[in-house]
């Protein structure tokens, strides 16, 4: 694929291909080395395909009696702060550069290769209402090789010096983060049940403001409880924090249940999550059994050796990493919506689930969880193709990532991150044992000049062996709603409002 070969001759392989397409010209093109070697001899054509031609694909489920069709949308902006890092907490655990590429993160504003469920629920957010979940993709580049060939060479080298002290700060506080999140994996925490998903199908309407209300002072309760443990409390005693945290949570617990009574419906059984559990690694205590949540064994898809991928991925833990190389597209518009089930109601997603998009090793792995991302705006409904789309005027090119949305009703996370949280059937309905949780929708549109779309000179960022094939396009999430705002999303969703936050 032409977009892997050397940054000292990358542009101007670029620049001469951009020229040859504009112009309607058939030149070959091959750039040398300073060995003589050549590099490029032009973008892989066959990747990218004319949107208009492709015929319509898309099939939906037909929605049956009792069809949730309520959304939520949360705003977490389109990563106006730049926070990049080729790091995946989720797939390749406590490997810095596991990736190997680079991806955008909107939401959560810690996550890297070290981030946890404690290191999470502490950090701060971009998203507007305070949803802290860790939303992520590879970036989108461009080879803007013209504007780079035309600029002048104390400017390029103003330009270099800012990017260098900017890439010498960002390393520093990746090193403290990753520093900060190590420490909080190790260290004492509050592990409680889940309590919205527990909920199920939601609460009665009448019955929100108060459950919304109990929900808010669960959260606070945890967050209460982990501030008195870092303070020392309980060190020789867990009872002494967990003792008080279950009688307040017991009473808040009851209370949903008398709110839920009061209007007719049956309540569900709550008593048993009052209790919650130290998760200590020091001590061997696990904490509530949930799955494997970010487990020091899992292993990433396609990748024999943990042990070794870890010690390559060290050798090159810049961001700018060879082979994905180019200017980086902020996507226009970013937009986060959760979706209900063509057959029924949804049951709120448990805090920290961890759920993934697609396959980043879709040449080693196979198609088999590989998903077809790529269409053009005005085309959302027809196609959805596996190849970068050439997208006619007025047109521009969007990726739509559709997640995984029947969870097994227990684990937040298993050993190769899919076994617990699958996708319906082609009727939209979860198989025996899982139930639909909110369907979340990732859908990212880039302002990319038709020229570049003709000319093949976009691409995403991929494993090296990849070769940015447009099918291996993915995206992750990891759940840090608090319990108020989830239940808040089950309750849009299954009463057929569009709420926006």
């Amino acid at each position: 694929m032409a977009f892997h070969r050397k940054k000292s001759t990358l542009w101007l392989t670029a620049a001469f291909v951009a020229m040859t397409a504009v112009a309607g010209t058939a030149a070959a093109v091959v750039v040398g080395s300073e060995s003589g070697q050549a590099l490029a001899d032009g973008p892989d054509k066959g990747l990218f395909v004319d949107i208009t031609k492709v015929k319509a694909n898309v099939k939906k489920p037909k929605a049956q009696q009792g069809a949730t069709t309520g959304t939520f949308t949360v705003d977490c902006g389109r990563n106006e702060n730049e926070h990049f890092n080729p790091d995946n907490f989720i797939a390749q655990p406590g490997v810095r550069n596991g990736a190997q590429h680079l991806h955008d993160y909107v939401g959560n504003l810690s996550t890297n290769a070290d981030s946890n469920n404690k290191s999470l629920q502490k950090a701060g957010t971009t998203c507007k209402n305070g949803d802290k979940s860790a939303y992520f993709w590879p970036v989108i580049r461009v080879l803007d090789a013209e504007q780079e060939a035309a600029e002048e060479a104390e400017k390029k080298k103003q330009q270099d010096q800012q990017k260098d002290q900017k890439k010498q700060n960002g390393k520093k506080q990746r090193e403290q983060q990753q520093n900060a999140d190590k420490a909080a994996k190790d260290a004492a925490r509050v592990d409680c049940p889940d309590v919205a998903s527990k909920l199920e199908e939601g609460v009665p309407d009448k019955a929100q403001a108060e459950i919304d209300k109990e929900l808010q002072a669960i959260d606070k309760q945890v967050e209460d409880a982990e501030k008195a443990l870092e303070q020392g409390k309980g060190k020789n005693n867990p009872d002494e924090v967990l003792g008080p945290l279950k009688d307040k949570r017991a009473a808040a617990l009851n209370r949903m249940k008398v709110a839920i009574e009061r209007q007719g419906e049956q309540a569900p059984e709550l008593e048993a999550l009052a209790q919650c559990k130290l998760k200590d690694k020091a001590k061997n205590d696990e904490g509530v059994d949930n799955g494997d949540e970010n487990s020091d064994n899992a292993q990433a898809e396609g990748v024999e050796d943990k042990a070794k991928q870890k010690n390559e991925a060290e050798q090159g833990a810049d961001n700018e990493l060879e082979g994905n190389e180019g200017e980086i597209q902020r996507p226009e518009v970013a937009e986060i919506t959760f979706r209900g089930s063509p057959v029924g109601k949804v049951t709120a997603m448990p805090k920290f689930l961890r759920v993934l998009y697609g396959d980043a090793k879709v040449g080693t792995n196979g198609p088999k969880n590989a998903k077809e991302s790529w269409t053009c705006t005005g085309f959302e409904d027809k196609v959805l193709i596996n190849k970068y789309p050439i997208c006619p005027k007025g047109s521009k090119v969007k990726r739509i990532h559709d997640f995984a949305s029947c969870w097994d009703g227990k684990n937040t996370d298993s050993a190769k991150h899919r076994e617990h949280i699958i996708y319906p059937d082609a009727n939209g309905k979860c198989k025996k044992g899982f139930k639909a949780v909110p369907q979340l929708r990732i859908s990212l549109t880039y302002n990319i000049p038709q020229d570049v779309q003709k000319a093949g000179l976009y691409a995403v960022d991929s494993f090296p062996e990849e070769e940015h094939d447009p099918f291996g396009d993915h995206d992750d999430f990891a759940n840090v709603m608090s319990q108020s705002i989830m239940n808040r999303v089950v309750n849009c969703i299954n009463t057929g409002k569009k709420c926006k936050e």
